[in-house]
Parts: structure tokens; C-alpha cells; sequence
């Protein structure tokens, strides 16, 4: 098992329209969220490198998960930008030199993780898209494409991780998205969901979770209860 304290484990999804909410929920959740993913909808509204700044300066680990996907130059750069102002993950679609090239321009902290399938994908979906393969094997081959090039993991959902911990180097890193707990209704967009203890259990280093935290009553309370539902999973492992 991987030397990651069990606080980090938990990403909490900031997916708000502007900054300003983004720093407010960041205030309310405290010291219950170590660790934030700051993504497109953001970047489209003012001051989202202020806010991955300032989240560093709260002493917050940063996942900026913008999925680039581009020449294999222009994906470099970026990643490089990003390393410089100290996010600690980023994610990258993309061919095998589009992986490399992100992997030779990182730094200091910042890991580099590949897209394999979003959680919103299904195997018919896949399908229309002309990927014909199962949903694990497309997995599968992009962890392991993605640790030959240089990159530090994956984003995967939970249902493919328990196969990727079989067959894939141990060292791969797995962020999983798509964490629902229990009680959470599942919204018609996530459709290979799991949840934060049967995602631990099948291996997921960090887990992203968005609305269940966002939307919730008392979000703090609900942030704390994942993370106990994760410390509790790692103590059965």
C-alpha cells in the first residue's frame, strides 16, 4: 500500500460557477479536505489561477484536472506552467507522444495522470464513439501505455481499478471519480459509480468526489463521514 496519508485520499470536487463560491465551500469544509480538484468550469469564470494560488497558500493540495489534449508541444508547456505554480496532479488525454511529452515536462511535485474512460461513459457509448474494445481492456492499455511513457497514473473508475491493481504495475497512481456514497442518488450522468469503501477495497489511491459533498445539508459533515468511511476501509484491508 502506498505511503499516502489518509486524509489526502479524499479530492473534493470544487465544481462551482465562480471563485468566490469555490473559496466559501473551501472555508466551510476546513480542516475535514486536504485535497481539491479545481476543472473546466472554473476556468471559465475569473480567477481560477488566484485560486489554485491561494489554495496553495492555504497549505491545500491541488488537482487541476483540465484533461489537455493537444500537440504534443503545447500539452508540454502547459503542464510545465502548471508545475511551476505547484499543482500536484493534472490530467492529459492523448496519444502516447502527447503522454510523454507531459511526463518530460513536469516538476517538483506535480504527477501526471491519464484519462482512461470517463465515468460517464458505458460501453454503448464507447460503442457509438467507434472504440471497439471492452471498457477494461481500453483501460488497461491506457494505464499501462501511460506508465511506459513517463506518466505517474490514471484517472479510472472504481470498477476498473480491482483489474488494474492485478495486471498493472503497483506503482501506477489511481484517482477514481464517480464516488457515490450509499445514500446518494445517482445522477443520470455517472454511470460506472462506486462507492468510497468498495473503492478503497478495489485499490483506488484518491477519490473524487463532487456533488454528494457540494450539495449536501452539512457538507462538512458529509466530507468528515467519507473520510471516516476511508480510514475504516484501509483499517480492513
Amino acid at each position: 500500500m502506498k505511503n499516502i496519508p489518509t486524509q489526502e485520499r479524499l479530492i473534493a470536487a470544487l465544481d462551482v460557477p465562480a471563485a468566490p463560491e469555490a473559496r466559501a465551500l473551501v472555508q466551510r469544509l476546513g480542516d475535514s479536505v486536504r485535497f481539491y480538484k479545481i476543472g473546466m468550469e472554473l476556468l471559465m469564470a475569473p480567477g481560477f489561477f488566484e485560486l489554485l494560488d491561494w489554495l496553495k497558500a492555504q497549505d491545500k493540495k491541488v488537482f487541476v484536472d483540465l484533461k489537455f489534449f493537444d500537440i504534443p508541444e503545447t500539452v508540454a508547456r502547459a503542464v510545465k506552467n502548471l508545475s511551476e505554480r505547484g499543482a500536484d496532479f493534472c490530467t492529459i488525454h492523448g496519444n502516447q507522444s502527447i503522454m510523454e511529452a507531459a511526463a518530460r515536462a513536469k516538476s517538483g511535485s506535480t504527477k501526471v495522470l491519464a484519462v482512461t474512460a470517463l465515468t460517464s461513459l458505458d460501453q454503448g457509448d464507447l460503442d457509438d464513439l467507434g472504440f471497439q474494445v471492452d471498457v477494461a481492456e481500453l483501460v488497461l492499455s491506457r494505464a499501462r501505455r501511460s506508465l511506459q511513457a513517463g506518466c505517474d497514473g490514471v484517472v479510472s473508475s472504481g470498477l476498473e481499478v480491482e483489474r488494474l491493481r492485478r495486471e498493472a504495475p503497483r506503482e501506477l497512481i489511481c484517482v477514481t471519480p464517480g464516488i457515490r456514497p450509499v445514500e446518494n442518488r445517482v445522477e443520470a450522468d455517472q454511470k460506472r459509480i462506486m462507492t468510497p469503501a468498495a473503492a478503497i477495497r478495489a485499490g483506488a489511491d484518491y477519490l473524487v468526489v463532487g456533488r454528494p459533498i457540494r450539495d449536501a445539508a452539512d457538507p462538512r459533515a458529509m466530507a468528515q463521514a467519507i473520510q471516516t468511511e476511508i480510514a475504516e476501509a484501509l483499517r480492513a484491508a
